[in-house]
């Protein structure tokens, strides 16, 4: 395209914009509120030409321009509420340095036209936030969010979510101020604990605390390489899922050092391979069980069933601290071989059917192998959270390299949410023991 074609797109783009941008002013009652305003102040200045030329009348040569403007008192009101209503509405405050910091990123179309800041408002539900709403002349949105680093760089932000409009031609942009940054270490509290029903706490992200709820995505895969954090925000959801009453699975092929006397207190430990099978299957017929539990009440998930029977049934989670020890098929003869297929049926049923019938699988891995954990599980495996890593496995956990370009290499305890969100996990001390009856560990 050459320079002229750029400069006539441009030139059309921006008689486009120019309806555009009276849109974007918030809401209709508040365009309402002020031109109602402004007719009254027409009528109030209206009624006041014959008090302001009796006083012209008292002065002595005034000013020509200040004659003018008096003796035309409402023309004058009328064309300066046009000026200020078309400055507002073309150039809202920073237009310009949003222009120049996308060109500066290089954010822009293939004739070379940047977004354009229609408008600024605050986020009604977390008052950190700011929204940038912009024009997009068709930027997708895959640029969008691959340029995410360079605009926070280039505005100095963090950027919560980036996102469509009401359409494809609006960019809504939500951020904090660059100064907000998120702390490196955060003390677990017992008010951080969600009241919900089994809602699990991961950490504080910019907006507020970052949370997982396994009746909706039941699955959690975690990654992170080694002194990611990756093991602390297991034992973490771990935690939780005992404090509400949870059964808590936990295979550690480490010898259980990783845990102290109380996890193996109040949760079942798995050591062995053979032990493993063993679990998984008694996990995949407890699934069985409940499916006819369920089918023969008329019910489709466990909050329902336990709602309309006596007999309370508690969420099972099953935790892996390194999913790789048990699905490493390298090097292995036919015998383990056939082992590690048993192993990955159970986990693949569990991963499938799991959801509604309250059985949990958090399985965690900091090897960058994509063939270690197959498809048929992964999948399943909705809620993806990824710590410090490289693109090999920030590609294996999230679909994308995002975790290796946005957290730091000397960053502990922080992690990338599938959906974007960044957020910071907490600590909470390893030398407590487990609360009375296996539901609670006092942080």
């Amino acid at each position: 395209m050459t320079r002229d074609e750029k400069f006539r797109v441009k030139r059309r783009s921006a008689r486009r914009d120019l309806w555009r941008q009276f849109s974007s002013i918030p809401a209709l009652p508040l365009k309402i509120a002020l031109l109602s305003a402004y007719i009254a102040g027409a009528v109030y200045v209206q009624g006041k030409q014959e008090a302001v030329d009796a006083f012209m009348e008292t002065l002595i040569l005034p000013a020509p321009l200040v004659e003018a403007i008096c003796d035309n008192l409402l023309r004058s009101y009328l064309l300066a509420g046009v000026i200020a209503f078309v400055v507002l509405l073309v150039y809202p405050f920073n237009r310009k340095m949003v222009t120049d910091g996308c060109l500066q990123i290089a954010l822009t179309n293939n004739a070379g036209e940047t977004p354009t800041l229609l408008r600024v408002r605050r986020d009604k539900e977390h008052p950190r936030v700011k929204i940038w709403e912009l024009n997009n002349p068709s930027i997708p949105l895959k640029m969008w969010e691959d340029k995410q680093l360079a605009i926070e760089a280039a505005f100095d932000i963090n950027v919560v979510s980036v996102d469509f409009g009401k359409s494809t031609s609006r960019i809504i942009l939500k951020f904090v101020p660059g100064r907000n940054v998120l702390p490196k270490h955060i003390v677990w509290e017992d008010e951080y604990l969600s009241p919900d029903s089994f809602v699990l706490t991961l950490g504080e992200g910019y907006i507020g605390p970052v949370t997982v709820d396994l009746a909706s995505i039941p699955h959690i895969l975690l990654g992170g390489s080694t002194g990611s954090g990756k093991s602390v925000l297991l034992k973490l959801l771990l935690m939780q899922s005992l404090h509400k009453g949870a059964e808590v699975y936990i295979a550690d092929f480490k010898g259980g050092v990783d845990f102290p006397p109380a996890w193996h207190e109040r949760c079942r430990m798995c050591f062995e391979e053979d032990d493993l099978l063993e679990l998984l299957t008694g996990l995949a017929d407890e699934l069985e069980r409940r499916k006819k539990l369920f089918g023969k009440v008329g019910c489709s998930n466990l909050d329902e069933y336990n709602k309309v029977s006596k007999t309370q049934l508690k969420r099972l989670v099953f935790a892996c601290d390194e999913v790789a020890e048990i699905l490493d098929k390298s090097g292995a003869d036919k015998k383990r071989k056939d082992q590690i297929g048993l192993l990955e049926s159970k986990l693949s049923i569990i991963a499938r059917q799991g959801r509604a019938f309250g059985i949990h699988l958090i399985l965690a891995t900091q090897r960058p192998d994509a063939n270690l954990i197959p498809g048929q599980i992964r999948t399943n495996l909705g809620c993806r959270i990824c710590g410090r890593a490289d693109s090999i496995l920030s590609q294996i956990i999230l679909d994308s390299t995002a975790a290796a370009d946005q957290i730091s290499k000397e960053a502990r305890g922080r992690f990338l949410l599938h959906d974007g969100t960044m957020f910071q996990s907490f600590l909470f001390d390893e030398t407590t023991t487990l609360g009375a009856g296996g539901n609670s560990i006092q942080a």
